[in-house]
């Protein structure tokens, strides 16, 4: 593997390490034990970049060097043991920004060239990222400037931050041509924070549009169904907003990871990780997002008094002031969203009749420039109307959302519907049913 590609690489700069800091830390790892280590700065990088795998005591060292606990350690498995493969994550640290989003980059790499199975991260790795950033001080992460590479100035980072800005507020429909162009400016901002020559004030802006990037093209990738790479993205923006010591921005990536378990029938997950997200976010209206999707992963567990909790306390942040403006990535939170996931969090309560009618409340509040989000509304109501055995009306919500998805290109709306078909083939008979089967067949 390439030098700064290799597992081993991006170990030990998430943890703030040069090679000669990596060798100098197993040889310690190895007094401690009264033992002595050949370990150099030169056979790091001979494990790093030439296929040389360490031998058994090594590796023991190199966990230790890097806080990885002895019990995850399996020499025959090399390098996959390490943070950041088969299922974990790299650690946050002074130096993690950077490997993270290669991390990310490295998963849309593998799937295009289909050179490897993508490894999907495992919960308890999800949940111990979001504890360490919970127990951790941002500010203090946020380093000296980078000493070498090229100069990065404030006009350059004024242009790209009015680029990101420009690219991802275009309709959801024109996605298919922007979506490149945003992979593309954080690839750029990546080499920045990597390699880049910048003062303070610069990294912090820099780590802040890593982040806002990140974030949106894991929302791309979510809405395309290609989960592992959202994730990674998701994580490098946490990274990213962890080291610039963005608080709320790093709850609100905590957040979309929890929506996505959610999202995958792992509830548990998400509440966890959403109650830590909750102990560092500071802005109401951020809190109000996360108490809203912390409400829907506990209805999802049948903790109806938890659920009633966490809606009252979205609810009433959502009209709470600050003195500052909403953060960017909630500034779309409304009574709209709150109407319509309180109404998911019923009807998964079983209170059908209060769930429909506030969907539909929902629905008719939302702005027209919201389409991705209407089809996903139009799909809950289809599913409160079947839960009413009132077939017709489900049918025509789902064709209205259909016809949303196809329009803008949504496929996680065309997949809420999908998932709805085996409730629709209860009534083959009724108008509109068979048509939409058709269409949602796989």
């Amino acid at each position: 593997m390439a030098e700064k590609t290799h597992p081993l690489a991006q170990a030990r700069l998430a943890c703030g390490m040069t090679g000669v800091d990596l060798a100098r830390e197993i040889c310690r790892a190895a007094a401690r034990r009264g033992l002595r280590s050949g370990a150099t700065k030169q056979r790091v990088y001979k494990w790093e970049t030439q296929g040389v795998t360490p031998d058994a005591d090594s590796q023991t060292y190199i966990a230790e060097a890097l806080g990885v606990p002895a019990s995850a350690v399996d020499p025959r498995a090399w390098p996959n043991w390490l943070p950041g493969v088969g299922g974990r994550v790299i650690p946050l640290g002074p130096g993690s920004p950077a490997p993270a989003l290669r991390e990310a980059m490295r998963t849309t790499m593998e799937r295009t060239s289909r050179r490897t199975f993508l490894t999907t991260i495992s919960s308890s790795a999800l949940v111990g990222l979001a504890t360490t950033w919970a127990s951790t001080d941002a500010q203090a992460l946020v380093g000296d400037p980078a000493p070498g590479g090229t100069a990065v100035g404030e006009e350059l980072v004024a242009l790209l931050e009015e680029t990101s800005a420009r690219l991802t507020v275009q309709a959801t429909e024109q996605r298919q041509h922007t979506a490149p162009l945003i992979d593309a400016l954080l690839n750029t901002v990546t080499n920045l924070v990597e390699d880049g020559r910048y003062n303070q004030p610069v990294k912090l802006r820099l780590h802040a549009l890593a982040s806002t990037l990140s974030q949106t093209v894991g929302w791309h990738r979510f809405d395309l169904g290609q989960h592992t790479e959202a994730s990674q993205y998701w994580i490098a923006g946490l990274h990213a907003a962890h080291g610039g010591g963005d608080r709320d921005v790093g709850a609100a990536l905590l957040g979309d990871l929890a929506y996505q378990a959610a999202w995958r029938d792992d509830p548990r997950t998400a509440v966890n990780i959403l109650e830590r997200a909750l102990s560092g976010a500071r802005h109401p209206a951020a809190r109000s997002l996360l108490h809203l999707r912390l409400a829907r992963s506990l209805a999802a567990q049948g903790e109806q008094r938890a659920t009633f909790r966490a809606l009252a306390a979205a609810e009433s942040l959502l009209d709470a002031s600050s003195g500052e403006p909403m953060p960017s990535w909630c500034s779309w939170l409304s009574a709209a969203d709150l109407a319509v996931d309180s109404g998911q969090a019923l009807l998964d309560l079983g209170d059908t009749r209060r769930a429909h009618q506030l969907i539909r409340e929902g629905k008719k509040l939302l702005p027209p420039s919201r389409d991705k989000t209407r089809g996903v509304f139009l799909a809950y109501e289809a599913r409160s109307h079947l839960d009413l055995r009132e077939p017709e009306q489900a049918a025509a919500a789902a064709r209205e959302a259909l016809q949303v998805a196809e329009r803008i290109g949504a496929p996680r709306c065309v997949n809420l519907v999908r998932d709805l078909a085996p409730a629709f083939r209860a009534y083959p008979e009724v108008y509109g049913v068979g048509a939409l089967l058709d269409r949602v067949a796989v």
